[in-house]
């Protein structure tokens, strides 16, 4: 099968992002070609925990989080799959005085949004979450909207709907090279041919600097690793929140019948390898010795590694360039693509035909690392 001689708009990258976006602008009726070098949700999003929430100290955060909920809520009607969503909740588990008062603050600019959370004794923390130890514990913060859902049926739905609407989705397909001339695009080459287009959307992740190079757009995404493991199911499934220690970035949620559970490691170099560390069993058992120590329990059944896109300020990238029209991008999400990624795709449709968003996303624009008007988000691991 070719590719098309010419399309409205190219979208490089097949995970969330990209699918997300493929979908909501062919539902609206723009031709649409979407690229993807591996397979879909091949990336980072396969490679995600899972999570979505609101509960984040950043109002634009929040806001993405909160439409990007409702979103998931109605996946099996639109785009029609069903993607195992759990509203178990988030619990952020709290054992310094600092943490306290930021989550106390980011509590009440969620209710300012209209997203439920509150801040939680101790007690009721452990109910919540029947694994938690509760030693140096001061509270923790409640969003009981939140929840998990599995990243991989997300971009199927979307990819589905999307050929639905009339989209061409490729996979196998690499990126070689964009044509601009002037300030605009022109067309986008690639493995299996070349597409005539005016609009090309950068969705490529942590690959997303080497797709801006090609129209000379900076764009400051670096990689770093992520891993996680799976266990053994439990003898008797219990409910829990999805709990994060927030001091140590230790989380664990049910999955299936078992536990996922991982950390953010700070002493890893940025890269793109994402072979398994051999100690990180071992570090994760150290943590969980002090947090959840019931989890030693059970064996480990299964865990991979993936990549976290990360900007400066741990925030997003998402806008149109100032000096080549027509090219969008959506990137560097720090840990919280796949969960903004229902949001992202329709900020993304608007942005192409010209529409107000439903929230003003130019704070997040590249330009902000020109000017220092950073704005970081702290409420991740």
């Amino acid at each position: 099968m070719t590719l098309p001689e010419r399309s409205d708009v190219v979208i490089v990258g097949g995970g969330v992002m990209g699918a997300s976006a493929a979908f909501h602008l062919a539902e609206a009726g723009v031709s649409v070609v979407l690229l993807e070098r591996g397979e879909l949700a091949g990336g980072s999003t396969s490679r995600a925990a899972g999570g979505v929430r609101a509960n984040f100290s950043d109002e634009l955060n929040i806001s993405l989080g909160k439409r990007s909920l409702e979103l998931f809520a109605d996946f099996p009607h639109r785009p029609g799959q069903e993607i195992d969503l759990h509203r178990s909740g988030y619990l952020f588990v709290l054992t310094r005085p600092e943490d306290v008062d930021l989550f106390t603050a980011s509590v009440a600019l969620q209710h300012s949004l209209g997203v439920e959370s509150r801040m939680v004794d101790v007690e009721e923390a452990c109910r919540l979450s029947p694994l938690l130890d509760p030693e140096g514990v001061l509270a923790a913060a409640w969003s009981p909207n939140d929840g998990h859902c599995t990243p991989e049926s997300v971009v199927m739905g979307y990819a589905s709907g999307a050929r639905r609407h009339g989209a061409v989705v490729r996979t196998g397909v690499e990126v070689t090279g964009i044509d601009s001339t002037g300030g605009e695009v022109s067309a986008v080459h690639s493995t299996d041919g070349t597409v005539q287009t005016q609009c090309v959307i950068d969705c490529a992740g942590a690959w997303s600097p080497q797709i801006a190079a090609y129209v000379g757009v900076d764009l400051p995404v670096t990689p770093y690793k992520r891993e996680l493991l799976i266990t053994e199911p439990m003898a008797e499934p219990i409910d829990m929140a999805f709990t994060i220690d927030y001091a140590t970035t230790f989380y664990w949620h049910r999955e299936g019948p078992g536990i996922l559970s991982g950390f953010s490691r700070k002493d890893v170099e940025p890269g793109f390898d994402i072979s398994r560390d051999a100690d990180f069993p071992e570090r994760l058992g150290e943590l969980a010795a002090v947090r959840a120590p019931a989890l030693l329990d059970l064996g480990v059944r299964s865990g991979w590694a993936g990549l976290y896109e990360a900007t400066p300020d741990h925030n997003a990238l998402l806008g149109e360039s100032k000096d080549v029209s027509r090219f969008l991008y959506a990137t560097g999400f720090s840990g919280h693509g796949f969960l903004q990624g229902p949001a992202i795709g329709e900020i993304l449709r608007d942005m192409y035909l010209g529409q107000t968003p439903f929230i003003d996303v130019s704070p997040l624009d590249v330009t902000r690392f020109a000017t220092g008007e950073l704005r970081p988000e702290r409420n991740i691991v």
